[in-house]
């Protein structure tokens, strides 16, 4: 999950709040230990991919799709590409940032952003296909 380098101990108000949401990840499925039996839940996680290396994106992705797998529902606020595209459904809010924003530009799977001309989100996707 990209948290090799924590130190066991180590104060938690020292953690940035993706390595917090990583942490929560792992004891939540730590806890579930692959039973499908129990409350489905909803995971909402804000840019969990900031500051991490793509390998440890790669292990995150396989983690949330373990989640996924067990019956939970993730929703991310993310700008990696890789993870974006990587979703069933995506509501991409612009046109721009800042006062520019805010609007849902577009709303769909990846191949329906991708073909959206208005969604920047959507460039970036056919560039990756």
């Amino acid at each position: 999950m990209g948290l090799g380098y924590l130190r066991l101990g180590q104060p938690a108000t020292t953690l940035s709040g993706g390595e917090a949401q990583r942490l929560k990840i792992a004891r939540e499925l730590a806890q579930a230990s692959g039973s499908r039996h129990g409350a489905h839940k909803l995971y909402i996680l804000d840019e969990p991919t900031t500051g991490l290396h793509l390998d440890d994106v790669r292990t995150l992705c396989k983690v949330l799709d373990r989640l996924v797998d067990a019956g939970h529902s993730v929703l991310i606020i993310e700008h990696h590409l890789d993870v974006i595209k990587r979703a069933d459904w995506i509501v991409d809010l612009g046109p721009g940032a800042g006062a520019e924003g805010g609007r849902v530009v577009a709303a769909g799977t990846p191949e329906d952003l991708a073909r959206t001309p208005g969604s920047v989100t959507g460039r970036y996707l056919q560039d990756l296909a």
